[in-house]
């Protein structure tokens, strides 16, 4: 259904963010466009199709239009500007668009860490290594956020709370969530935990070796969160020739399959099997 006609502007969230709803369905939008709150300051309606919309979110679900603007009444108007400068250095350093959602979920973090590292509250991260590592680009993209938050609300933010900011800036370019990228990044520990219990030896953080099996771990559950699969032409003979790894990758299978009630296909396993013969053979050097 192709949304046509006058919208009324409930609220300006942001100088490019509006709440707006339908006269005639009462079907709330989020309209989404640079410079559009700002250059709808005056105005009490807005045309469904203004060519300066670039995106619309509609908020179909009561539940859902309730939270939002609970969230919006919750929202510092300083912490929604810092994140839209956020947002814009990071359309600008990127050239692509961004989620929508970013616009509500990062000012809701941001205000949340602010009041936590105000209060003196710890922020620990268990996951930063492996989110430093995985995501080098968002976490500078992030650093130079933590760098825009303290100079405006005056506070020093921690290492720890810059890896959470690089889970939103890497999802607000992507389909996955921060929560998401949280339980993936959990899982991932997870994994290795059990692969070091199985070796018998526990891993450099700082080693090649840990280095490559974080990375391949990272593109194998982005893979299979997708529903992508890369063909192994050498799923039988790893399976033949490799059998004690190739079952113990059947083992983390099943682990990755509880935790994401997704289906892990034999050629992830084959690879998986290939990653844990290398480490086999390397710690028993």
């Amino acid at each position: 259904m192709v949304l046509r006609g006058k919208l009324q502007i409930d609220r300006i969230v942001g100088n490019n963010v509006i709440l707006t709803f339908d006269p005639e369905s009462l079907l709330e939008y989020v309209l989404f466009g640079k410079g559009l709150g700002f250059s709808c300051k005056e105005q009490q309606h807005i045309d469904a199709e203004d060519p300066r919309i670039e995106k619309r979110y509609r908020l179909d679900d009561k539940n859902q239009a309730r939270q939002y603007h609970l969230l919006l009444e919750e929202l510092d108007p300083e912490v929604v500007q810092i994140s839209e400068q956020i947002i814009a250095e990071l359309q600008k350093r990127r050239g692509v668009p961004v989620d929508p959602k970013v616009y509500f979920a990062l000012p809701s973090h941001i205000q949340f860490a602010v009041y936590r590292l105000r209060n003196g509250m710890d922020i620990t991260n268990p996951f930063l290594y492996e989110t430093k590592m995985c995501y080098p680009e968002d976490y500078e993209i992030a650093s130079r956020a933590a760098e825009i938050i303290s100079d405006k609300f005056d506070v020093r933010i921690p290492e720890d709370e810059i890896g959470f900011l690089t889970f939103h800036i890497h999802s607000a370019s992507g389909s996955v969530s921060a929560g998401q990228l949280v339980k993936m990044t959990e899982l991932m520990n997870a994994v290795v935990e059990r692969i070091e219990q199985w070796r018998g030896k526990p891993f450099s953080r700082d080693s090649a070796d840990y280095a490559r099996l974080i990375t391949h771990l990272r593109y194998a559950l982005e893979r299979i969160t997708r529903h992508k699969t890369v063909a192994n032409p050498f799923v039988h003979e790893i399976r033949d020739q490799y059998p004690k790894e190739y079952q113990f990758a059947l083992e983390l299978a099943k682990l990755i399959e509880a935790e994401l009630d997704l289906q892990v296909q034999p050629d992830e396993a084959g690879f998986l099997a290939m990653h844990l013969y290398r480490l086999a053979q390397l710690a028993d050097k």
